[in-house]
């Protein structure tokens, strides 16, 4: 049986989404989400990460790249939303960071980041475009 992604729009999605569950094989499993985050908050939260990269704001003495300050952002979200953090030795030793993955996001979890990201970049005084 192939996969099918119904996205639940319309009470006609929702009946072609019945359909296929009662003709679904014994043991086929449902399972239903939150929408995921789509690419106008992919391109917004980048955006974000790109305009604290240009601003020069230093972190721990230094200016930090978009692809430092996504790592750092998410992180920092993680945390303040009760998700937690887990710092483990890495394979050479260093210290690492198991994040949960942007491109993973629920729309609404992505629209929290994106919230959490403007907060930060304002008390610090970083003009967001």
């Amino acid at each position: 049986m192939d996969k099918r992604v119904l996205r639940l729009v319309s009470n006609d999605v929702r009946q072609r989404a019945i359909d296929a569950i009662w003709g679904a094989p014994d043991g086929a499993q449902v399972v239903i989400s939150e929408p995921s985050r789509n690419a106008e908050q992919n391109a917004k939260f980048h955006a974000l990460c790109g305009d604290l990269a240009k601003s020069g704001l230093p972190w721990c003495g230094k200016p930090r790249t978009l692809a430092q300050w996504k790592v750092l952002l998410v992180s920092g979200h993680a945390v303040a939303t009760k998700e937690g953090a887990e710092i483990l030795p890495g394979l050479e030793g260093e210290w690492i960071n198991i994040r949960e993955s942007t491109a993973l996001m629920s729309k609404r979890r992505g629209s929290s980041l994106i919230e959490y990201t403007q907060a930060f970049l304002a008390s610090h005084g970083v003009e967001s475009q």
